[in-house]
């Protein structure tokens, strides 16, 4: 055995593992690398499996971007966030951590980091589902190809996906021995080494090991009382392995195996003040002056934050020994199976993944310590995935068929530890004082003094005189007799100052103890796609699916806040006391500040219990037709379909399905459980397309349209996430805003049009670009579920009619690769830029006014120079090149507003006295550059 045989058996022993939907690769070391690469910068058609048929893009009816390696490796692609500036209906943002992301395909998808919630575009990498988008958000090592599928899928996956999909391909391993490696080094210190090796092992075995190990500083300084530097945030710390065995005893059988390992140890993720004015309505429309100050904003001043002017200094203050902590564990093995019985194939995929992430530290994004998530807080999913499909033809070739069935197994655990910080309670204490109304009750020097502790106790029995003397003006003036109605009232004014007291002494570390939520996910699908060809030039697509699920939800919930037991004997009569006004109003706001989190004792001994069970047909119907060679014209309709779940955050427990705090003092049943529960999500889908293909320019052209029905939003209130179902209202909203069964529709309709083109004017030219124009905008009248039987969240009221957040009406990406020869010795130069320019988008799911992000562009650049057979290259490149300045994904800042009926600018018309939500941002990362040097041999 030769040094190279005996180092690659050495490789695949430590690679056992991964499988994946890919066909025996021919290509040969280096050369065939080098010939892929010059294909797609050509201009070539790529090849795509996206119909489980090995096809050219162009003769694809659906909906498909194909992006291939070199375009991938241009553009600075290392996970499927760079996909945006190249796939025009796409759109990626992370958003709480690393480890999660929401993808948007054609302004349709899953926002929020709430793992009781699958995506709506689904991720397959090597014909592996990953049960959350973050997992594309690993790297991806060296790849093959990423085919982003637009619309609902499921008759060709083994997963449902009601919106579209990203079907991510890995190189396989080659029969040749290769190797190749690069180092990059960039601004912000950033380093990335990464490698693969591949070769033969015998005459039926090839072998591949690829890794990736990256690092790089923080883009955020984080800085002290006084603005000094003490350190930064979100860095990067990862590395990546994936190793592949590929076994093709004889030409009717190949077995490929792969086991991949991700890890990641790193500080993420802070995010930026985008907005902390106190606004005040000026008539009834959405004009508003500023307040002098924000008295949320002066709480927090007192307790030590300072907001900066610019949120793109980057400059972050944290609470001391509260670093963002983000770790993850990825890691699975799969094998798939390709027999080829002559007549028909057959392919089995078969894999196991474990995915944990532990992410914790500040949760309130400033100085002050009010909110925290401890190091025992983790999510850990185990997936067990079982694909089988036979394909074959029949009636001379008249017939391609394909059957198949799926099975998955999946246990989600959540550990969340939410405790107060030493700061909360007299935030919460002060936050109240300060009144909702159009002034604050005190100045910016008394709240600081108050949220720093100087004055908590002077103001707080100012609050209860000033309560006293109008509880007696109102008992009086309803005929109380002064001696009765003056005892009323100093009890009541005495009960609510020990009340605020109580609130303000809430000790730092109350809150969750290890509550415990778990999911327990089954399910499976039969599925058929079916091919026939009536004539040479006109095909008939049509498949179908069903499947059926069944969810299992459990949950111990633990919460040591002794605070909330000891106010709800004296304070839950006075909030349930409609008559005394504003007295009632502060009683229900110390009930729940002090009871965050539903810290009732009641849940201390209840462990929530429930299942749900479902099954749904969908399924897919095209025409197809090529009246010439090089012209595909088709139409289609496509059913497809979501499954429901469990929103993992208790918060929302016995609150109806609706956004409002409930009645946290109330006693607890395995009953409210059914609160948590939301529908499956469904979408008929309708789509016409032409695809054009010439020797030099290829143009797609779809025009679509896409009814949902019961869309899963989920939307973070500044306090917890709730989720709701939204569908539409053809009739008349009755007066507690619910709709007869017969008049509900779909509530979120997306639309449009999509053209991608590329073109090869000259030889070592290539001009590839997209536009998308879509409106997925919601029905002017919504409510909450498919029987029409419950409303609409009120912290909701902006939706109807409005435009979906994170749904740009037009995106046009571009990219330009000029790659011409350097004389006649085999040396080239790279000259590459791409970009996307974005309208403007709200990126709130509850649509606040200050969600919104302007429109903007962003370009990415290369250049370099590369040897003969691209065996070496030096390439200078650049990221966010003009350093645009934009929000990812914006959100209330956690308790920091008045009240939620006056957070938003947006509830001016409705009568709101003020609004004063501070908002909070995950940033887009600014420009970076750096140098790269590639090998191979």
């Amino acid at each position: 055995m030769t040094d190279k045989s005996l180092w690659l058996t050495t490789v695949g022993a430590l690679a056992l593992g991964i499988g994946a939907p890919a066909m025996a690769q021919d290509d040969s070391a280096p050369q065939a690398s080098a010939d892929a690469s010059a294909a797609e910068e050509s201009g070539a058609d790529i090849i795509v499996t996206a119909t489980r048929r090995a096809s050219p893009l162009s003769d694809v009816p659906i909906a498909v971007s194909a992006v291939g390696a070199a375009a991938m490796q241009n553009s600075g692609a290392s996970d499927i966030r760079t996909l945006n500036q190249l796939a025009p209906s796409l759109l990626v943002s992370s958003t709480g951590s690393e480890a999660n992301a929401s993808a948007r395909i054609r302004g349709i998808g899953t926002v929020g980091d709430n793992p009781g919630l699958e995506s709506s575009v689904a991720v397959f990498i090597d014909g592996v589902y990953r049960s959350r988008t973050g997992a594309g958000l690993n790297e991806l090592g060296e790849i093959e190809r990423v085919e982003v599928l637009r619309g609902p899928q499921g008759t060709l996956f083994g997963r449902n996906a009601s919106a579209g999909l990203i079907n991510i391909i890995s190189k396989a391993p080659e029969r040749e021995f290769h190797a190749k490696g690069e180092i990059t080094y960039g601004n912000y210190d950033y380093w990335r080494l990464s490698g693969r090796v591949t070769g033969p092992v015998g005459d039926n075995i090839a072998l591949a090991l690829d890794g990736v190990w990256s690092k790089r500083d923080g883009f955020y300084d984080l800085v002290d009382g006084a603005g000094n530097k003490i350190g930064d945030t979100n860095d990067r710390d990862r590395y990546f392995l994936r190793g592949q065995a590929l076994i093709e005893p004889n030409d009717a059988l190949s077995i490929r195996l792969i086991g991949d390992y991700t890890n990641r140890d790193e500080s993420c993720c802070g995010a930026a003040y985008i907005e902390a004015r106190e606004r005040r309505p000026v008539g009834r429309g959405p004009s508003y002056s500023d307040a002098p100050f924000n008295r949320i904003a002066a709480i927090l001043a007192g307790q030590g934050s300072v907001i900066p002017a610019d949120p793109y200094d980057r400059n972050l203050s944290i609470t001391p020994g509260r670093d963002y902590v983000s770790k993850l564990r990825d890691w699975g093995v799969s094998g798939e199976i390709n027999y080829d019985f002559g007549n028909a194939k057959l392919t089995s995929i078969t894999a196991y993944r474990d995915y944990k992430s532990r992410d914790y530290g500040d949760y309130d994004y400033n100085r002050a310590d009010l909110l925290y998530r401890d190091p025992n807080t983790y999510r850990q999913f185990k997936t067990f995935t079982q694909e089988l499909r036979l394909q074959g033809s029949a009636f001379s070739d008249a017939l391609d068929w394909l059957v198949g069935g799926y099975y998955a197994n999946e246990r989600l655990t959540l550990q969340d530890n939410i405790r107060f910080g030493a700061d909360y309670g007299r935030f919460a204490a002060c936050r109240l004082m300060a009144g909702a109304g159009v002034n604050s009750n005190f100045t910016a020097q008394q709240l600081a003094a108050c949220g720093s502790g100087l004055a908590t106790g002077a103001l707080i029995t100012g609050t209860q005189a000033n309560l006293n003397a109008g509880l007696i003006a109102a008992l009086t003036g309803r005929g109380v007799p002064l001696p009765i109605a003056t005892a009323q009232a100093g009890a009541i004014s005495t009960g609510l100052g020990n009340g605020l007291r109580a609130l303000a002494a809430i000790p730092s570390g109350a809150g969750d103890v290890a509550s415990i939520y778990r999911q327990k996910s089954e399910n499976w699908a039969l599925f058929t796609h079916n091919i026939i060809h009536l004539t040479n030039r006109l095909d008939v697509t049509l498949g179908l699916r069903y499947t059926r699920e069944r969810k299992r939800f459990s949950a111990d919930l633990n919460n040591n806040n002794a605070t909330c037991a000891a106010l709800q004997p004296g304070l839950a009569p006075l909030a349930t006391n409609a008559a005394l006004g504003s007295a009632a109003t502060l009683a229900g706001g110390i009930l729940t500040l002090g009871c965050l989190g539903n810290g009732s004792t009641t849940l201390n001994a209840l462990d929530l219990n429930d299942r749900i069970s479902d099954g749904e047909f969908s399924g897919t119907a095209v025409v197809s037709w090529k009246p010439i060679d090089d012209l595909l014209l088709y139409g289609s309709y496509s059913k497809g379909y979501k499954a429901g779940g469990f929103n993992l955050d208790r918060f929302q427990l016995g609150s109806t399905g609706l956004n409002v705090v409930p009645a946290v003092f109330a006693p607890r049943t395995n009953a409210d459980v059914t609160s948590l529960r939301f529908a499956a999500e469904k979408v008929d889908a309708f789509e016409v397309g032409l695809k054009i293909n010439q020797r030099k320019w290829s143009a797609n052209i779809a025009a679509f349209r896409q009814e949902f029905k019961n869309f899963q939003l989920n939307t973070f209130n500044g306090t917890s996430f709730v989720v709701q179902n939204i569908n539409g209202c053809d009739g008349a909203l009755t007066a507690a805003r619910t709709c007869a069964s017969d008049d509900v529709a779909p509530g979120l309709i997306s639309q449009g049009v999509e053209l991608e083109a590329s073109v090869s004017p000259a030889r070592n030219l290539r001009v590839s670009g997209g536009f998308t124009w879509s409106r997925a905008k919601f029905a002017n009248r919504l409510v909450g579920s498919s029987d029409g039987r419950v409303p609409l969240d009120p912290a909701l009221f902006l939706l109807p009619g409005a435009i979906n957040s994170n749904a740009p009406q037009s995106v046009t990406t571009a990219s330009i690769a000029w790659t011409p020869e350097i004389g006649s010795s085999g040396l080239s130069a790279l000259f590459y830029i791409d970009g996307r320019m974005n309208s403007g988008f709200n990126t709130g799911s509850d649509l606040f006014p200050e969600k919104y992000q302007d429109g903007f562009s962003v370009f990415n650049a290369r250049v370099g120079i590369r040897g003969k057979d691209q065996r070496w290259a030096i390439e200078f490149w650049g990221q966010n090149i003009f350093n645009t300045d934009y929000t990812q994904v914006a959100f209330s800042s956690p308790l920091q507003s008045s009240s939620p009926a006056t957070s938003t600018t947006g509830q001016f018309a409705q009568g709101a006295p003020m609004a004063n939500q501070l908002i909070s941002a995950y940033l887009a990362e600014p420009r970076t550059y750096g140098i790269t040097l590639r090998g191979s041999f």
